[in-house]
Parts: structure tokens; C-alpha cells; sequence
């Protein structure tokens, strides 16, 4: 099975120019804890709203005057659509991220897949593997 078999399209999005306060808006009203940061098509980051908390609420930071790229986690993990949804779950696995940002041929973001989507998609051993491999502590630095 393909990750574009499994994967959720049409997902929302935040660009680099946007304020936090605005973020946080369209997390809200997209009921979700994460968002890609997007430019040009392309994902160069991620907003969580942990981020909005540790990087900005807990600094005392306006977020009317803080842009997203003052708080947004850099650098994606990402997967083709053409991917087999195997191949995607062990580079969550490795990477331990619950989530997982797709791109079409071109590169232009085009869906994500998450655990609950995997969760139909692979027998109960791999799943619980994956699952394993993203609760594990991260390496202390």
C-alpha cells in the first residue's frame, strides 16, 4: 500500500510571515496541536502548540508582534506520496515523530500521515514496533 493510499490531504497550513497569534488561530479552528510552515509549496517547518507555549508564552513574548519563525521547530521530516506506507512507518519510527509530512513528485507539500493513519494500514507487530521506536526517550545531549 502507497502513503498516498493512507494519507490525509487538503491539510491546512501557516506561512513564515504569519504572527503567532494568527497560528494559533488557524490551530484552533483547524482543532489540531500542529501545523507545517510553509513556503513557496515547500515545508520548512513545523508549529506545535508546545512550541507556542516554550518558546513564546513562557518568554513573555507577544504573539501579536512574534512571527511564526521565532517559535516553529526547522527542518522536516518528509515522505513521497509514492512511498510504501512501510517505508514511512519506519522513518517515523526512527525519526520519533508522530507525524509525517508529504510531498508530491515535485516537492510541493500535499498531505500528512499520522499514527492513527498507519493504524489501519500495517498488521498489529509493525505497528507496535513503530510505537515503540517514537516512545523511547529521546538521547540526552
Amino acid at each position: 500500500m502507497k502513503v498516498r493510499d493512507i494519507m490525509t490531504r487538503d491539510i491546512d497550513y501557516i506561512t513564515t510571515d504569519e504572527t503567532i497569534e494568527q497560528a494559533a488561530a488557524k490551530m484552533k479552528e483547524s482543532n489540531v496541536g500542529d501545523m507545517p510552515v510553509v513556503v513557496g509549496g515547500e515545508a520548512v517547518g513545523m508549529l506545535t502548540d508546545r512550541d507556542i507555549t516554550v518558546r513564546i508564552a513562557a518568554h513573555g513574548l507577544d504573539p501579536q508582534k512574534t512571527h511564526v519563525t521565532d517559535a516553529m521547530t526547522e527542518g522536516v521530516v518528509i515522505c513521497r506520496e509514492e512511498d510504501e506506507v512501510e517505508t514511512a512507518a519506519r522513518l517515523m519510527g526512527d525519526k520519533q515523530i508522530r507525524r509525517l509530512l508529504v510531498v508530491e513528485d515535485g516537492g510541493t507539500l500535499s498531505g500528512i500521515v499520522s499514527l492513527a493513519d498507519l493504524a489501519g494500514a500495517l498488521d498489529k507487530e509493525m505497528l507496535g514496533d513503530v510505537l515503540k521506536q517514537i516512545s523511547k526517550p529521546a538521547a540526552s545531549v
